[in-house]
C-alpha cells in the first residue's frame, strides 16, 4: 500500500520502501510510478493515463521520502530545484566501523562502469570522472555482533552521482551495512542481511506553485535501523 506523506493537485510526497524501483520498472515487478498512477486513477477514474513526473531517484534497495509531480509545469519547477541544489535531501546510514570525526566532508571523483552498474573513486582528470561531494554527521556509535563497531550517521549530498554515498563511504573505509556491492563483508553469496542501511529520511523543497517551504521527515524502521536508531526518536 502506498504510504502518502502529502498530496495536493500538483505534488505527491511518498515513502519509498526498500526493494521497489523509484521509476517505471522495465520488468514485471512493482514500481513507485505504477503505484502512484493506480492511486491517482482510483481518485479520478478515466481513460487517460495519469501523469507522474519523476523528479529524483533512489536506488532500488534504499528506502526514503520522494516527491513526484502530478503535472508537467510542477515537474519542471521541481527539477529546476534539483539542478540548482535548492532541494535538500538528508540520509540516514549505518556505517561499518567507528567513525572518529563527528563531522567531515568528502570530495572525490567517481567513474561509473555502465556494464557492471558500479562506480569507483578515481583520480581527478580521468576521462568520464565526475566530482562528488558529501558531508556526514555522526549521530551515535554502537556495537552489534558479529559485525562489531557501527556508526549511525546523517549524510547530506551536494552532488547526485551514481551510488554516491555507497561508493564514497566505502572508499573512505566506512562501507554501508548490508551493501553487497561495495562492502566485502556482505558480498558473500547467500549471506542474508536484509536491505542496505541507507534511507532518505528528510526532504525539503519549495512548492512548485505556491513557493511555500515544504519539509518532510520520516525515520526508517526496517532492518538494522530498528537497533541503530532505537533511541534517537
Amino acid at each position: 500500500m502506498l504510504e502518502i506523506l502529502y498530496e495536493d493537485t500538483n505534488v505527491l510526497v511518498v515513502w519509498k520502501p526498500p526493494g521497489l524501483e523509484a521509476q517505471s520498472s522495465r520488468g514485471i515487478g512493482a514500481d513507485m510510478v505504477s503505484e502512484i498512477r493506480r492511486h491517482i486513477h482510483s481518485l479520478s477514474p478515466g481513460d487517460k493515463i495519469p501523469y507522474v513526473g519523476v523528479i529524483h531517484r533512489l536506488d532500488k534497495p534504499v528506502s526514503g521520502i520522494m516527491v513526484y509531480a502530478k503535472d508537467k509545469k510542477s515537474a519542471a519547477s521541481l527539477s529546476r530545484q534539483v539542478y540548482q541544489g535548492s532541494m535538500d535531501k538528508r540520509y540516514l546510514a549505518v556505517l561499518c566501523g567507528k567513525v572518529d570525526k563527528n563531522v567531515d566532508k568528502y570530495v572525490d571523483y567517481l567513474l561509473k562502469d555502465e556494464k557492471n552498474n558500479q562506480s569507483s573513486v578515481v583520480d581527478m582528470g580521468i576521462t568520464g570522472a565526475k566530482r562528488a561531494e558529501l558531508e556526514y554527521r555522526v549521530l551515535r556509535h554502537l556495537k552489534l555482533e558479529p559485525y562489531g563497531d557501527l556508526t549511525l550517521a546523517e549524510i547530506a549530498l551536494f552532488t547526485g552521482r551514481h551510488h554516491q554515498i555507497r561508493v564514497q563511504m566505502a572508499a573512505h573505509g566506512f562501507p554501508l551495512w548490508g551493501d553487497r556491492k561495495y562492502n566485502p563483508a556482505f558480498s558473500e553469496a547467500g549471506r542474508q542481511t536484509g536491505n542496505i542501511a541507507l534511507s532518505a529520511y528528510r526532504l525539503t523543497f519549495a512548492h512548485p506553485v505556491t513557493g511555500k517551504a515544504m519539509d518532510f521527515c520520516r525515520r526508517p524502521k526496517e532492518g538494522i535501523f530498528n537497533i541503530a536508531d532505537s533511541d534517537q526518536n
